[in-house]
């Protein structure tokens, strides 16, 4: 392999590792967008329990 194929493929390599992560944020980000949001309530406990205390 010559010095001008190892550059290229370095440089390839480099905008690959470059756009690939922002290029899945992107359409990740558009997916869960479409996705419509979950209706499930939260439900709390006793609110008056006591919290024991260890001091």
């Amino acid at each position: 392999m010559s010095l001008i194929d190892g550059i290229l493929l370095t440089l390839l390599n480099t905008v690959a590792c470059l756009a690939l992560p922002k290029l899945l944020s992107v359409v990740l980000s558009r997916k869960s967008q479409n996705t419509p949001p979950s209706t499930s309530a939260v439900t709390s406990q006793d609110s008056n329990s006591e919290i024991p205390s260890f001091s």
